[in-house]
């Protein structure tokens, strides 16, 4: 019996070579076993993380996140950087080493699963920057600072994200000099220094170690509080100033996912505030009529935490 064969030209055979590379390749993309797993990697290929990633090419860190880690990177998405305020020309206007030590301070050297937080409330984590984060898992989820993890364990191959609701700033100093950087709050810059000519140097405590949480009245708050200009303020006697500010001071670290409805916190003057959350967070003094409104949180400092109000808490 003959034996047929079939002859294919040299072109048909490179042609179907071709083909066939062609379709592992493609299989191999599909799959993602070719791709750049890594946390620098995920964050540049990912268009929800285009802000991110411009600022880890501006601050030089795409090859630390490309490196062997671990890390854990808590990332605020495109949406969370708009959340904060923190847009691209906001990015643009900062330096690469001020843009560096907030990316730090968005990471952790090790990798920490969100399974792996511990219950319960503000446990200290060493970020990268140097500065502590406080991270926290109840019911409600992941909660870094206060703020809560949108999209939990993305994994990559030199550690995990963590896809986080709003940016972290990291810490620019106490409590008194956090107050102190921020203009909204002069009246109750003047109004600390003031009390703490008396017989207790509020200054001096809310400098202190603590942990602290403030609630921290804007100067319009003040001025509603009949306080219509530093001069008042200044005029007042020391001591009730003390007990006022007091009654705005917790003697202990509370970010917003610490707060619930209905809770009652002691103050440093021995007094109470009442939590409220069910239109929006306030905050209400025993000698209001009305609660005030919690209109921003989670300001970190060295020694606690900010929570700004637009009404006078009154004892």
């Amino acid at each position: 019996m003959k034996k047929h064969f079939i002859s294919f030209s040299k072109p048909l055979l490179f042609g179907l070579a071709v083909l066939v590379f062609s379709f592992s390749a493609c299989k191999k993309s599909n799959s993602g076993g070719s791709s750049d797993n890594t946390i620098n990697g995920i964050v540049s290929s990912n268009a929800d993380f285009s802000t991110l990633n411009a600022g880890v090419v501006k601050a030089g860190l795409a090859a630390t996140l490309s490196s062997a880690g671990p890390f854990t990177v808590f990332a605020p998405n495109n949406a969370a950087f708009t959340a904060s305020g923190v847009t691209s020309a906001v990015l643009a206007s900062l330096s690469p080493d001020q843009v560096k030590n907030i990316l730090l301070y968005h990471t952790v050297a090790a990798k920490i699963m969100a399974a792996q937080v511990p219950a319960g409330p503000n446990a200290a984590v060493a970020a990268a920057n140097g500065d502590s984060l406080y991270v926290t898992r109840n019911s409600n989820g992941v909660f870094v600072n206060g703020i809560q993890v949108t999209k939990a364990d993305v994994a990559a191959s030199n550690g995990v994200i963590h896809v986080l609701g709003k940016v972290l700033m990291p810490p620019s100093g106490n409590i008194v000099q956090v107050a102190q950087a921020d203009t909204t709050f002069s009246y109750l810059v003047a109004a600390v220094l003031k009390a703490s000519e008396g017989s207790t140097n509020v200054a001096a405590v809310l400098s202190g170690k603590g942990p602290f949480t403030v609630f921290a009245p804007t100067n319009n708050a003040f001025r509603a509080a009949g306080f219509p200009t530093i001069a008042s303020i200044q005029a007042a006697p020391s001591a009730t100033l003390t007990s006022i500010l007091t009654y705005h001071v917790i003697g202990a670290r509370v970010f917003s996912s610490d707060l619930s409805n209905g809770l009652q916190a002691s103050t440093l003057n021995g007094g109470k505030v009442t939590i409220g959350l069910t239109s929006g967070a306030t905050v209400k003094g025993n000698g209001n009529s009305s609660p005030s409104n919690i209109i921003a949180t989670n300001i970190v400092a060295t020694n606690g935490v900010v929570h700004v109000i637009d009404q006078v808490l009154l004892p």
